[in-house]
């Protein structure tokens, strides 16, 4: 379990690679980062073919160049989030403010659910314009499967990633709310310690025993000799 504000270890020590790549989220992220190269990379370099009827290349999923288009987009887009994000995870213990941390985790909690989101519509798209397609020749049916297949494993890359950010924001809460305590009331916050001198102020005052008004003693008498 991390520790720290928001997941992250207490700011000011010295970055431990070794401990960074061996946590779930960085192993996710990379498997998530590789699972864009994938998609866009495969749609760019065989996901267009060239017919003897028609000038231009068209998308190989049932020629519908938007799918194409929206699997590359949210490839790319997937692809620089992650190199973001591996960037801001091994920056984020060196950061001792929380409302910082609080700001990324956020940041990370949003856009994983929201590309969680975008994978499944993306997933779905594909899987759906690959079933219509009718004529398939001249079509690389390794590559459209491919696509489609890496599209659905980013649903479940992405959404872990989304709970990992919710467990980290999660932890920054609760940090807060234990460790924060009201200010202790200023009236009688320092009782006093010892008790009032008795006999002591007007009350208590009590005559000198050596007065002023003292009686002077009898006449002198010298002794005899």
């Amino acid at each position: 379990m991390e520790s720290g504000a928001y997941g992250a270890s207490l700011a000011g020590g010295a970055f431990d690679l070794v401990n960074f790549v061996q946590q779930p989220q960085t192993i996710t992220r990379f498997l998530s980062w590789i699972f864009a190269i994938v998609v866009f990379a495969t749609i760019t370099g065989e996901g267009y073919i060239n017919s003897a009827k028609e000038q231009e290349a068209s998308c190989m999923f049932n020629k519908n160049d938007s799918a194409c288009s929206y699997g590359v987009t949210i490839g790319v887009l997937a692809f620089i989030a992650c190199m973001v994000f591996f960037a801001l995870d091994a920056y984020q213990p060196q950061i001792s403010n929380a409302k910082e941390r609080k700001y990324i985790v956020t940041g990370d909690l949003a856009f994983s659910g929201a590309w969680t989101f975008l994978w499944f519509v993306c997933f779905c798209l594909l899987a759906h314009q690959w079933a219509l397609t009718g004529d398939r020749s001249g079509v690389a049916a390794d590559a459209a499967q491919a696509v489609v297949a890496f599209s659905f494993f980013s649903i479940a890359s992405w959404a872990s990633l989304t709970f990992f950010a919710y467990r980290r924001f999660s932890q920054g809460v609760d940090a807060f709310e234990q460790e924060y305590r009201d200010p202790a009331p200023l009236d009688n916050a320092y009782p006093p310690t010892y008790p009032p001198y008795p006999n002591s102020g007007p009350e208590g005052y009590q005559q000198s025993p050596f007065s002023s008004t003292q009686e002077q003693p009898g006449e002198y008498q010298p002794p005899a000799y």
